[in-house]
C-alpha cells in the first residue's frame, strides 16, 4: 500500500504576511506621527514658559536639562535605538561627522552641550526656534562672523559646556567622512582645551552598513527626511565617543582635523582617501 504525504500549501501565505507587515507598518507610522505632534506641541510649551522667564529677566536654571530631556524624548518618538560608547567629556570641544538634522537630537540627548550650526537652521520651523534656546551658535556664511561666533563657543569651553562642531561644513551619505575644515580648529589651539572625536553611524538594526534612509543630502527637505525616518521600522544609531585630545599651541589646525578625522573614520570601519 502506497501513502502518500501531504505538504501544507504555503503560497496563499505569503501574501497574507505581507499584509500583515505593510498593516502593521502602517499603525507605527501613523504612532509615531501621533507622538511626535505631542512632542512638539510639549517643547512649544516649554520653549514659550522659557521666553517668557527670559523676557522677566528670570532665566531659569534648568533650560539646558529640559533641552536635553526634549532630545532624548524626541529620539523615543521616532523610534531610534541608541547604542552609546564612552561619554562626552565636560567642557570639550567635540568633532563629529555629519550625517544628518538627526545628529543633534542625537547627541543632544548625551548631555547638556551647544551646537555650531549653519544660519538656515535658525528658520527651520520649531527646530531652529528650540536650538536658539538651547544656545546653539549660528554662523551666516561668508558674513565676516567667525570672530564672533567663535569668541562666543570659547567662553562655553571655559563654562564646562560642550560645545559640538560638524568641520564638514555639510553632510554625507554615511559611506564616508569629507574633508574637515580647519578654520574651525582654532579653538583647539586654545591652551587647556580638550578636542573629542565622536563617531555617529546609522544602520539598520539588524544590518551594520550605513543606512541612506537617515542622511540628509542633496535637494532632500525637513518634511521627506522626517517621514523617512518615522517609517523606517528599526533605525540603529551607534555613538562612538573617543578618547579626548589635548593639543599642544603649536599642534597646527590642519594637522588637528586630519588626526580627528582619521580617528573618527577608523571608528567607524572606513577606509578614507587622503584628505
Amino acid at each position: 500500500m502506497n501513502s502518500t504525504q501531504a505538504t501544507p500549501d504555503t503560497s496563499s501565505n505569503a501574501p497574507r504576511t505581507l499584509e500583515h507587515a505593510a498593516r502593521a507598518g502602517v499603525l507605527r507610522t501613523s504612532w509615531r506621527l501621533l507622538r511626535l505632534v505631542e512632542h512638539l506641541l510639549t517643547g512649544t510649551m516649554i520653549g514659550l514658559w522659557i521666553y517668557l522667564l527670559e523676557r522677566l529677566g528670570r532665566p531659569p536654571a534648568w533650560t539646558a536639562r529640559a533641552v536635553r530631556w526634549w532630545n532624548q524624548r524626541l529620539c523615543r518618538v521616532l523610534g531610534l535605538t541608541l547604542e552609546v560608547s564612552g561619554r562626552v567629556a565636560p567642557g570639550a570641544l567635540v568633532v563629529a561627522n555629519h550625517v544628518s538634522w538627526l545628529d543633534v537630537p542625537v547627541l543632544g540627548a548625551q548631555g547638556e552641550m551647544g551646537f555650531l550650526s549653519k544660519s538656515e537652521v535658525r528658520r527651520w520651523p520649531l527646530i531652529g526656534w528650540f536650538a536658539h534656546l538651547a544656545g546653539t551658535h549660528f554662523i551666516v556664511r561668508g558674513a565676516n562672523q567667525t570672530e564672533q561666533v567663535m569668541q562666543g563657543i570659547a567662553d562655553d569651553l571655559r563654562s564646562g559646556r560642550a560645545v559640538v562642531i560638524f568641520p564638514e561644513g555639510t553632510t554625507s551619505d554615511g559611506q564616508d567622512v569629507r574633508r574637515f575644515h580647519p578654520r574651525l580648529f582654532a579653538l583647539a589651539q586654545i591652551p587647556g582645551t580638550r578636542l573629542q572625536p565622536v563617531a555617529i553611524r546609522y544602520q539598520h538594526a539588524e544590518h551594520p552598513a550605513p543606512e541612506r534612509a537617515a542622511a540628509y543630502t542633496g535637494n532632500d527637505n525637513l518634511a521627506l527626511s522626517l517621514l523617512r525616518i518615522v517609517r523606517h521600522p528599526a533605525l540603529h544609531v551607534r555613538i562612538e565617543c573617543l578618547p579626548p585630545l589635548t593639543p599642544t599651541p603649536t599642534t597646527r589646525r590642519h594637522e588637528l582635523a586630519e588626526q580627528t578625522r582619521t580617528a573618527i573614520t577608523q571608528s567607524l570601519d572606513l577606509h578614507p582617501e587622503p584628505a
